[in-house]
């Protein structure tokens, strides 16, 4: 079993950052996935609140790996397991949201999955920075999306 762990902090609200993250359309603007792939996505919700059992499909090249949403709480927590991914397996990922002293939000995201012995070889290293990055990229995002004061 491999896993990746990152943690990332933002100055923007865990109401904004919650946004993002169960919007599944908005992820192509602020992760390092290419595209949301409707045609393979199942049950997402019109108004960017996906639910528990929705299906994410995310383009980055051209791989596309689907992502079952299996747990939800409002602001605090979106978790996920892979629905198709041709490079792992057993993939269970979780996103908390640690609403900080001053009003932003503590992002930490982690996972835990199974790959064959040849991905083994480089996937633990690729898949740690392309999750910095994803976090990375939706502190930055959300930071700019804040309202102004």
């Amino acid at each position: 079993m491999h896993k990746y762990d990152v943690t990332v902090t933002t100055s923007a609200s865990p109401e904004i950052v919650w946004k993002l993250l169960v919007d599944a359309a908005s992820w192509p603007l602020w992760s390092k996935v290419d595209s949301l792939d409707t045609t393979r996505s199942v049950g997402l919700d019109p108004g960017g609140d996906d639910g528990v059992g929705a299906v994410r499909a995310f383009r980055t090249g051209r791989t596309v790996t689907g992502e079952r949403l299996t747990e939800k709480v409002e602001q605090r927590l979106l978790a996920y397991e892979d629905a198709f991914n041709s490079s792992m397996r057993n993939y269970h990922a979780r996103i908390e949201l640690i609403p900080t002293a001053t009003s932003g939000t503590v992002i930490h995201w982690y996972g835990t999955y199974e790959t064959s012995r040849l991905w083994a070889l480089v996937m633990p290293r690729y898949l740690q920075k392309f999750m910095q990055g994803m976090a990375e990229g939706l502190a930055r995002y959300a930071e700019e999306s804040k309202p102004t004061q």
